[in-house]
C-alpha cells in the first residue's frame, strides 16, 4: 500500500502539502481532484520520486512496477507499433539481455534469455500494442506510420498507449482524456475498468472520474481527504459535510457572542468575578471551528445577440473535405470526407455532433466556420449570421509574446475594419475590466501568454469569444484545458446562451447538459441520431460486439487463417472506426439500378480478385509458418540443452516477427477489400 504520514510537500515557497496523511490500498482507483495549483501534479511528483517530502514519511512498495504518461512530445522516426512495444520495460529489457547474450556467445546464457523473452510476451507484443494503438482511434493503415507523421495531438495519444503497454502496479495518469474523443474514451474507459493495479487519475471529466475511479482523494487547505467512493459521491458527501462544518461553525458563533456577553456585563462585578474568569478560561480552551470558505467561483454569460436569423444557415448538397494540397499535380482532386449533405440549422438549436474518429466532425463544423471552402454544394448564411468559433487549435493560435489586453485591443481593430462591431464598449479600461469578468485582474492583463496555463489560456479565448456576441456558436472540443469549475461555468453559459449551439465534445457530462439534439457524422454523410448519449454508448459498445464477431466468423471461413490472425482483426473493432447511423430501409430498385448494381459488382469483384490472390497467399505462409512456431514451443518445453535452447529461441523469435509482418499485410488486405465493399454502398 502506500502511505503518506504528516506529509510536507513544498513547491519553492508555497506549501502545498502541510502535515497531510493518507494511505492508499493495492487495487483502488484513485480519482485525485481540488483546485488548479492545490498540488495534484505535485502529488504526483512525489508518487514518482520526482519530489521528495520536506517532513513526514512517505512509503511505497519498492517492488511495484510504475506507469505513467510521458508529458514531452515524442520525436522519433521509429514506427507506432515500435514505440508502444517500447514503452513495455520488462520485454524491452528482456530483449536487451537477448541482444548481449547473443553477442556474448554463452549459449547457456543465450537459453535462459530466450525463455524471459518469451516469458516477458515476445510472441504477442505486437498484437497488444497495436490493440491499444487502434483502441485510441489511430487506423489500420497507420500502424507502421512514424511517429513524427503524426501530430502533437496523435503523438500523446502514442505516449497514452505507451503507458498503458507498461506492465505496472500502480499507474499515474494525468488528465488521459485530453486529445481523444468520445469513441476513443469509451474505450479507454472499458480498458481501465479492467486494469488489476493501483490507478491514481487526475481528470476535469466528471462522468470519466465516476466510470473508472472507486476512491476520491481531495486535496483541500494543503490537506489529504480521502472520500469512499467516486467523483458523484464525494461531491454528495463533500455537501454534507460544508454543511455540518457550517452549522457548527454557527452553533459556536452563538456560544462565543453569549460568553463574551457574560464576560463582558460581570468582570467587573466582584461577586461574579470568578465566573467571568472561568468564561475567559473556556473561550480559551474552546477549539475554533473554521468558517465555511467555499472555492470562489467562476462564472460568465453570453451577451443577447444581436439578432437571430431563422435559419442560421442552409446546406444543399455539400460537400466537405480538404484541397488538393500546394504543390500537387495539376488536376489533383481534393480530398472529399462529407459529401451531399442537405440540412437547415435553425435559431436557438442545440446540436451535439457524434461521429467516429476521422469521420468529419471537425471538418464539418470548419466548413461552416468557414476555416475551409466546401468542396461542392451550397451554404446559404442566415442574413447578419455572426458566428463564434473555438476551435481544437485555438490555443496554439494565441501569441505567447502578447498579453491578454493586447490580445483584446487588436480583436477590436480587426473586427473594425471588417465592419463587425456590434455596440462592444472598446475603450481600453472597458477591455479591462471585461476581462475582469473571465479572472484576468490586475497585472494580469499585462503577463505574457505564453507563461500561462493551459485552462488561463482557455478563459481567455472564451473572454474573446464573448465578447465578439456571437448567434451562432460553433464549439470544438472546448473543455480539453478547463477544470470542473470552468467547465460547470461554460455549461451554464451556454445553457443561458440565446443563440444557436453546435458542439463536438468528448464531454459526456457537457453534451448531456447542452444538447437536446445530434447529428451523426459516418460513412461520408450527416444525419440525425435517434437516441441520447447512453443510447449513443450503447450503440458504440454493440456495433463493437458485431464487428468483433463478422470479423471473427469471416476468419474462421478461411481454415488456414491461424487463430492468431483472427485475434489480430478482432482487436480494430473497439475502435469503431466504421461505426455508423442506422440506415434507413432502401426502396426497391427498378431494374435499371439492379442492373447498374450488377455492373458495379462485378466491377469491384475485379478489383478485389489480385487483392484476394495474395491474401490467401499469405494465409498459407503464415498457416507453415505457425505449424513451425508450435512446434518450436514444443521443443523449448523439452529440451534442457543451452545450445539446443538458444537455436530454438533465435528461430522463434524470426518466426514470429515474419508473423507479425505477415498479420499486419493480412489486415491491410482485409481492409482494402472492405472498403471496396463500401464503395458498393
Amino acid at each position: 500500500m502506500i502511505t503518506l504520514k504528516n506529509v510536507t510537500l513544498r513547491r519553492s515557497a508555497k506549501v502545498l502539502l502541510d502535515s497531510a496523511s493518507v494511505t492508499l490500498n493495492p487495487g483502488e482507483k484513485v480519482g485525485l481532484v481540488g483546485r488548479n495549483g492545490a498540488g495534484k501534479s505535485s502529488l504526483f511528483a512525489l508518487l514518482n520520486g520526482g519530489l521528495h517530502e520536506d517532513a513526514g514519511e512517505y512509503y511505497i512498495p519498492t517492488q511495484w512496477r510504475m506507469g505513467q504518461v510521458a508529458q514531452d512530445m515524442p520525436e522519433t522516426d521509429q514506427s507506432a507499433t515500435e514505440f508502444v512495444i517500447e514503452g513495455d520495460t520488462v520485454l524491452t529489457d528482456a530483449r536487451t539481455e537477448v541482444a548481449a547474450a547473443e553477442a556474448s556467445g554463452d549459449g547457456d546464457r543465450m537459453g535462459h534469455a530466450y525463455m524471459a523473452l518469451y516469458d516477458a510476451g515476445e510472441h504477442d507484443a505486437a498484437s497488444r500494442a497495436q490493440a491499444l494503438i487502434l483502441g485510441l482511434g489511430f487506423k489500420t493503415t497507420e500502424l507502421n506510420n512514424p511517429v513524427n507523421s503524426f501530430s502533437g495531438g496523435w503523438r500523446m495519444r502514442l505516449q497514452l498507449a505507451r503507458a498503458l503497454m507498461c506492465p505496472s502496479d500502480l499507474l499515474l495518469l494525468d488528465e488521459p482524456t485530453n486529445h481523444l474523443d468520445l469513441d476513443a474514451l469509451v474505450w479507454l474507459e472499458a480498458w481501465l475498468k479492467r486494469y488489476e493495479g493501483t490507478m491514481v487519475v487526475i481528470s476535469h471529466d466528471h462522468e470519466f472520474l465516476d466510470a473508472v475511479t472507486n476512491v476520491t482523494l481531495h486535496i483541500d487547505a494543503a490537506k489529504l481527504v480521502r472520500y469512499g467512493g467516486n467523483y458523484s459521491k464525494f461531491e454528495d458527501m463533500r455537501a454534507e459535510q460544508m454543511e455540518l462544518q457550517q452549522n457548527a461553525f454557527s452553533k459556536q458563533q452563538d456560544k462565543i457572542a453569549h460568553l463574551q456577553k457574560f464576560i463582558a456585563r460581570f468582570k467587573a462585578k466582584a461577586s461574579k468575578a470568578k465566573q467571568a474568569q472561568s468564561r475567559v478560561k473556556a473561550l480559551d480552551r474552546m477549539e475554533k471551528i473554521a468558517p465555511l470558505l467555499a472555492d470562489a467561483d467562476f462564472s460568465f454569460e453570453f451577451k443577447e445577440p444581436a439578432n437571430l436569423p431563422n435559419p442560421m444557415l442552409s446546406m444543399q448538397g455539400v460537400s466537405f473535405g480538404y484541397p488538393a494540397p500546394d504543390g500537387a499535380p495539376a488536376g489533383t482532386p481534393p480530398t472529399v470526407i462529407v459529401q451531399n449533405v442537405s440540412r437547415s440549422v435553425l435559431a436557438g438549436q442545440r446540436i451535439g455532433i457524434l461521429g467516429a474518429n476521422g469521420q468529419g466532425k471537425s471538418t464539418l463544423v470548419k466548413t461552416i466556420a468557414r476555416d475551409l471552402a466546401a468542396l461542392g454544394g451550397e451554404v446559404t448564411e442566415g442574413k447578419g449570421l455572426n458566428i463564434g468559433y473555438f476551435a481544437q487549435q485555438e490555443l496554439d493560435v494565441l501569441r505567447p509574446a502578447d498579453t491578454p489586453l493586447q490580445h483584446m485591443i487588436d480583436l477590436v481593430k480587426k473586427l473594425t475594419l471588417e465592419g463587425k462591431i456590434a455596440g462592444q464598449a472598446t475603450r481600453e479600461q472597458d477591455l479591462r475590466s471585461f476581462l475582469g469578468q473571465f479572472n484576468f485582474s490586475g497585472d494580469m492583463v499585462k503577463q505574457a501568454v505564453g507563461s500561462m496555463s493551459g485552462g488561463e489560456k482557455a478563459r481567455l479565448v472564451l473572454c474573446m469569444l464573448v465578447w465578439q456576441r456571437p448567434n451562432l456558436l460553433l464549439m470544438d472540443e472546448p473543455t480539453n484545458h478547463l477544470d470542473l469549475a470552468t467547465r460547470e461555468a461554460l455549461s451554464m453559459a451556454l445553457n443561458e446562451f440565446e443563440g444557436t449551439v453546435m458542439l463536438v465534445s468528448h464531454d459526456r457530462a457537457l453534451l448531456r447538459a447542452v444538447c437536446d439534439e445530434f447529428w451523426m457524422v459516418s460513412r461520408g454523410g450527416v444525419a440525425p441520431f435517434d437516441g441520447d448519449l447512453d443510447d449513443y454508448q450503447r450503440y458504440l459498445l454493440d456495433e463493437a460486439k458485431r464487428l468483433r464477431a463478422e470479423a471473427t466468423a469471416a476468419a474462421n471461413l478461411a481454415a488456414q487463417v491461424p487463430a492468431t490472425a483472427t485475434a489480430a482483426v478482432a482487436v480494430s473493432a473497439p475502435v469503431v472506426a466504421a461505426v455508423t447511423a442506422p440506415q434507413t430501409k432502401a426502396p426497391i430498385a427498378s431494374r435499371d439500378q439492379r442492373k447498374d448494381d450488377a455492373q458495379q459488382r462485378k466491377e469491384i469483384n475485379e478489383k478485389k480478385r489480385p487483392l484476394k490472390k495474395e491474401q490467401d497467399g499469405v494465409e498459407k505462409t503464415m498457416a507453415i509458418l505457425e505449424t513451425e512456431k508450435h512446434s518450436l514451443h514444443d521443443k523449448l518445453a523439452s529440451t534442457s540443452a543451452p545450445t539446443e535452447i538458444a537455436e530454438a529461441g533465435k528461430r522463434l523469435k524470426a518466426v514470429e516477427d515474419e508473423l507479425a509482418t505477415l498479420e499486419l499485410r493480412w489486415l491491410e488486405l482485409t481492409e482494402a477489400m472492405e472498403q471496396l465493399e463500401i464503395a458498393v454502398h
